[in-house]
């Protein structure tokens, strides 16, 4: 196939583009800067997301059979940044696949953003778009748009993805979290996660060529509240272990200097539910990596 690929140098763009070579695939890569560092073979399309007209136009040159959505925009932090990219990229993105004719699309969302309930949440599961915080309903809201306008194309995929780890994430040593957890800054709280190691990421999108319509859990095996993750994550970073006890946690190792133990949370956050991932595995996609327990070592 010929593959457009937005955010090909993108921390899940790093690793898919190779997987999509060793396939035959032929790939272009939307990049703002000409010498963009991509494997040999990639043909780099300079644009930006956000001039639409040239954007349609480099789409039509490339002519692919399918788009591949892998932007985001968190590097900084910046969450603003992150739902224009899921409102206005993605919009403009799709309406440059229609134009050129091109009959699949997929894009990168998240699955965290279920409504509140008691068991991990499946692709049925409606999104939380009454959510009363309104930076999770911006945030929700954002990510069901972006789903909204992918589901326009003729074939369309929508990856929810789960808490990415690994090289390239918050989730790793020297990433954000670990800084945090470091910091004593992460609560051992009952709220649930699912986390995803990047590269099982990267090969879901490849998997996701050929999988019919639909959105797509693309999670790990084992949901688990930050009370079980928690103490695993802090020692794979190298902080100090963390172990639960009645009461409040302890800590069972010392690093250098002291760290304060995190706080606790009494109760859990209702839509933090975690997702499962059965519809994914029915699909044949397995992780690599099936459960953060020893993936966060990987």
């Amino acid at each position: 196939m010929r593959i457009f690929v937005a955010g090909a140098t993108g921390v899940i763009g790093r690793r898919l583009v190779p997987l999509l070579l060793a396939d035959g695939h032929e790939v272009s890569a939307l990049s703002r800067r000409p010498n963009a560092s991509v494997p040999a073979g990639v043909r780099v399309v300079v644009g930006d997301v956000y001039d639409a007209d040239h954007l349609r136009d480099v789409v039509a040159a490339a002519r692919p059979d399918v788009v591949m959505h892998q932007l985001t925009d968190l590097t900084a932090r910046d969450f603003a940044a992150n739902t224009r990219i899921r409102r206005e990229g993605t919009r403009n993105l799709v309406d440059a696949a229609l134009a050129a004719g091109v009959p699949r699309v997929i894009s990168q969302s998240i699955a965290w953003a279920y409504e509140p309930g008691s068991t991990p949440a499946t692709e049925s599961t409606p999104l939380d778009l009454q959510a009363a915080d309104e930076a999770r309903r911006t945030t929700v809201e954002a990510v069901a748009t972006l789903e909204e306008i992918t589901a326009e194309a003729p074939e369309w995929v929508v990856l929810r993805y789960g808490m990415l780890y690994g090289p390239g994430t918050w989730y790793t040593k020297g990433g954000l979290m670990a800084d945090l957890a470091l910091a004593g800054q992460l609560s051992l709280s009952p709220d649930i996660t699912s986390f995803l190691h990047i590269d099982d990421a990267a090969t879901a999108a490849a998997g996701a060529l050929t999988w019919p319509n639909g959105p797509v859990n693309i999670v790990d095996n084992t949901p688990a509240p930050a009370t079980e993750w928690l103490p695993t994550f802090t020692q794979s970073v190298g902080a100090p272990t963390l172990t639960q006890s009645v009461g409040a946690p302890t800590l069972t190792q010392s690093v250098g200097a002291p760290t304060p133990p995190p706080p606790t949370s009494p109760s859990r956050t209702p839509w933090a539910r975690g997702a499962a991932n059965a519809h994914a595995h029915s699909l044949g996609w397995t992780p690599t990596h099936p459960t953060w327990h020893t993936g966060f070592f990987a």
